[in-house]
């Protein structure tokens, strides 16, 4: 017998050997496998329990590592102003999310979470960000390619954050401005709308050449995964009440609401998000029709569908009150993932239980999970799914100001230029013995960013972010001989007494997002219609309107000299300067109908009732001044 045990322990070895290396590779964590590969080998490793985690997406304020571990959490977000401290650095972001993600890796399988935020106009949570124009201007550039750049650079400050995954952008083709979130649309033209999806690949990268249909993709760790919302017909709700039920038939709907879908899934958007909206009566988020067979089976996407905020809780009135029925409903509909976001607990428990009892099938779960997978795969986070601080410094650069600034110029609207063509106002002279800005909205950053920053509803004043505000700007863009008097709301007489070679008024609304923003009366915000009257009655004038939406100004209009229409440009109102004073010429065409009166709406391009007081398309041009 001695002389077979070498060779005899030999072969032992090797086959122990080859046990243990079978035992630590695990096909799933190796990146040179095929996609498909990884995602099939680590679900069939997966119990009931971490595949309904892997669904669930809970609120930052709720989530702890130990909740992540536990529970098998798939998603964090932050909700509208929901930060680890107030004015936080980057790094702290970096360091909540990471520990955050440790409690995920901590698990039986390691499944890295994703961590989601609101980047509408720029990372509009995060102190010291670029905060872009919102949508309701860029429409007015007709810019798809400054719109991907807006978006390269969105996601440069996301990732300094070191968050991947935001809810962006909005493609809602606003049809009434009486909707509370019309600013977040591009245009009521879905032309425009369509051409607006550049931001995907500038947020996600540029598609590969041989990718095939629908298949996400998000182009490594300075790239983010971005999600196409509201599905479907947001901006299309009656008297624009938002969440509120779209009327229009299935030829209506699929021309003007959903053409935007066709090309953000051309383009391998990652994700879409379910409206709170109905269609005909019958809720979004429970709509199978629509959400599996259309989306999903239709238009082929293969990236993951996500619910709004507390979403599938509001599939009943009041919200709420069949959750169980909400559960069935919505993930029976195609949902995959679901922002619960904080009682995350009866979310699963639910599930858990209709899973067992067969009221929803082991294939819908199973195909929910794929889905969230591939994304995860694909954005690379099960090979680098920790943070670092290498980008930090992209937060707020110089480059990104200066494109936000590029934005805000290409987005004003001069509506009206002096009594006649040739007398125009503007663009106004920087050399001028004294000149008089006035108005709420002219030294007030928070108004200039609107809703959706730093908090959901937005801020006003100073203190909120860095940034210059219109006041600033004007003081910085006149010749150092030019007297700058800041009246924020100045009687006839302070104007008439003081000499003004000219004034500039800036009004308009106040910060506002979602319902709270619903509006029937859509006027100027108090006391800006004195302040136009004060002033415009007493000295050559140019009202600039800060405002998410056309709004009221028929009845001004013939006391105002000069009309400039800047929506919400952010934090960069030095882009408004440069237009006034002639650095720049005044180039944008309004994405929106200007109404008369709001007894005319809903009134769109094409309607038969069209009688604007600025048609859709319409904007004077100036040209650029040398050294005025």
């Amino acid at each position: 017998m001695g002389r077979f045990s070498v060779p005899m322990l030999g072969f032992l070895l090797l086959c122990f050997l080859a046990a243990v290396t079978e035992a630590t590779y695990i096909k799933y964590k190796d990146p040179k496998q095929p996609l498909g590969a990884r995602i099939r080998d680590l679900m069939s490793r997966m119990t009931l329990a971490e595949k309904i985690g892997q669904m669930t997406q809970i609120e930052r304020a709720v989530a702890t590592p130990d909740v992540m571990k536990q529970f098998f959490i798939g998603s964090v977000l932050s909700g509208g102003g929901s930060v680890p401290a107030p004015k936080a650095t980057a790094e702290t972001w970096v360091n909540m999310v990471n520990g955050l993600q440790k409690g995920a890796l901590s698990t039986r399988l390691g499944i890295p979470m994703i961590y989601g935020i609101d980047a509408v106009h720029g990372h509009n949570n995060v102190y010291k960000a670029t905060i872009f124009p919102h949508n309701v201007g860029l429409g007015v550039t007709r810019d798809p390619a400054l719109v991907k750049k807006i978006g390269d650079a969105t996601a440069l400050e996301v990732r300094a954050t070191g968050i991947p995954y935001v809810f962006a952008p909005c493609i809602a083709v606003c049809r009434d401005p009486r909707w509370g979130r019309c600013y977040e649309s591009y245009s009521e033209d879905h032309k425009i709308v369509q051409a607006m999806t550049e931001i995907i690949p500038g947020l996600q990268g540029d598609l590969p050449a041989n990718s095939k249909k629908g298949v996400p993709f998000v182009a490594g760790k300075k790239k983010v995964a971005a999600c196409a919302k509201h599905y479907v017909g947001d901006g299309g709700t009656t008297k624009g009440i938002n969440e509120n039920n779209t009327v229009i038939n299935l030829n209506g709907l699929l021309s003007i609401h959903m053409p935007a879908y066709y090309n953000s899934i051309s383009k391998g958007v990652a994700t879409v998000m379910v409206s709170y909206s109905s269609w005909n009566g019958k809720k979004m988020h429970a709509n199978h029709e629509l959400v599996t067979g259309f989306l999903k089976n239709k238009l082929k996407f293969r990236g993951f569908v996500i619910s709004d905020w507390e979403g599938i809780d509001r599939i009943t009135a009041p919200p709420h009150a069949n959750y169980s029925y909400s559960v069935q409903a919505g993930v029976s509909a195609g949902i995959d993932m679901v922002m619960v976001p904080n009682n995350y607990k009866e979310f699963i428990d639910d599930l858990t239980d209709q899973v067992k009892k067969n009221i929803i099938p082991m294939s819908r779960i199973d195909d929910a999970v794929k889905r969230i997978l591939r994304v995860k795969f694909v954005m690379g986070l099960f090979d680098s799914p920790l943070a670092d601080t290498s980008l930090v410094n992209e937060l707020g650069s110089q480059e990104h100001r200066q494109l936000a600034r590029e934005a805000v110029r290409k987005s004003l609207v001069l509506l009206k230029n002096g009594e006649a063509a040739d007398k125009p106002l503007v663009p106004l002279p920087k050399k001028a013995s004294k000149i008089l800005v006035a108005g709420s909205h002219a030294d007030n950053l928070g108004y200039q960013c609107g809703g959706w920053t730093i908090t959901w509803q937005g801020l006003g004043g100073n203190d909120l972010t860095a940034g210059t505000t219109i006041l600033h700007a004007v003081s910085n863009t006149v010749d150092p001989t030019t007297q700058v008097v800041f009246n924020e709301n100045p009687d006839a007489n302070f104007v008439k007494s003081n000499k003004f070679s000219h004034a500039i008024v800036v009004v308009g609304e106040q910060p506002y997002a979602e319902t709270y923003g619903d509006s029937l009366n859509l006027t100027i915000s108090e006391p800006g219609l004195s302040t136009i009257t004060n002033v415009c009655g007493a000295v050559k004038c140019v009202v600039v309107v800060i405002s998410g939406r056309p709004v009221v100004i028929q009845p001004y209009l013939a006391q105002i000299d000069a009309l400039v229409a800047a929506w919400l440009p952010g934090t960069e109102g030095q882009g408004v300067a440069d237009v006034l004073f002639g650095d720049y010429g005044f180039t944008g065409k309004l994405a929106r109908t200007w109404f008369k009166t709001v007894d005319q709406l809903p009134m769109n391009l094409g309607d038969p009732h069209y009688d604007p007081l600025f048609p859709f398309g319409f904007g004077l041009t100036t040209k650029p001044t040398k050294g005025n």
